[in-house]
């Protein structure tokens, strides 16, 4: 009876307990062990019709691991949504071929003998890999695994609400609409803060008062001597227009003194040619009278 119990544990280990040891299953904990070796990757989701069709050849193609000297492992992009993102996969199911660290996508056909050849015979030698700022390690992708992983919560929120709290779908959008605003405002908020702290603003910090008085006072020194040189334009040019005014004066003083020089000169002329005319007039009226003879 024992003899019949471990020939059927064997049994059940060489023929499906061997496949299910055989596929590692890979997760955000520990996806970083297949950076080192060989792998072959396969992404999956249950609810994928391609991914339950290639899930029998899959394991099928695990228990030649060994044989092949590579890791066969898989990844459930519904529990480890931020693999999905580290690796950009867009379709279900996406299968890669990892080799110390390098990246490449598998593209042939999708059964037990087709992984075989691809791996026996080198085939990814001739598959252009993943560029160094996709690489799942890098920086960047490790951002958008983040944001991965936020868009899955977010989704999770969503089936809460309208599932199990039956609010409609528009409700649940306008949660999510207000939540964002106030995260962007709380978080706008804390980066100016941390802005101000690590960068301040300028401030003029003004002298000691010694040498605020002394400015003041070559200010105001400043000032007086402009105030006597604005003056003593303003007389020089109050002296320029009294000269103008005397010279103008004078020159219509000159010219009215002789004006009245000539008329004065005419004057005189005129009374002289008048004198004359009379005596002449008396001359002849003396010759025309002529003393009568006494009788």
């Amino acid at each position: 009876m024992r003899a019949c119990l471990l020939l059927s544990c064997l049994l059940f280990l060489s023929l499906g307990g061997g496949c299910q040891g055989k596929l590692v299953h890979i997760t955000e904990e520990n996806w970083r062990e297949v950076l080192t070796g060989q792998w072959m990757v396969e992404f999956f989701a249950p609810w994928c019709p391609a991914c339950r069709a290639l899930q029998p050849s899959w394991e099928e193609f695990s228990t030649w691991s060994e044989d092949l000297e590579i890791n066969v492992a898989q990844v459930d992009v519904t529990t480890s949504p931020g693999l999905s993102g580290r690796f950009m996969v867009t379709a279900l199911p996406t299968i890669f071929h990892v080799k110390d660290g390098i990246f490449r996508q598998y593209r042939g056909a999708r059964d037990k003998d087709s992984f075989i050849v691809y791996i026996e015979e080198k085939k990814w030698q001739s598959v252009e890999p993943v560029s160094d700022w996709k690489a799942p390690d890098s920086l960047q992708m490790s951002a958008v695994s983040y944001f991965f992983k936020l868009s899955m919560i977010l989704r999770n929120v969503h089936t809460t609400l309208t599932e199990e709290y039956q609010l409609p779908s528009w409700a649940s959008y306008i949660a999510f609409a207000v939540a964002t605003i106030l995260l962007g405002g709380i978080l706008g908020l804390l980066m100016v803060c941390c802005i101000d702290c690590i960068w301040p603003p300028r401030r003029d910090v003004g002298p000691p008062p010694a040498q605020q008085q002394k400015k003041r006072e070559d200010k105001k020194d400043s000032d007086i001597e402009d105030e006597d040189d604005s003056q003593a334009e303003d007389t020089q040019e109050e002296d320029l227009g009294s000269q103008d005014e005397g010279t103008e004066a004078e020159d219509d003083y000159e010219g009215g003194s002789q004006d009245e020089g000539e008329e004065s000169q005419a004057e005189g002329e005129g009374s002289q040619e008048e004198e004359e005319g009379e005596e002449t007039e008396s001359s002849n009226k003396s010759r025309r009278r002529k003393p009568r003879k006494a009788d």
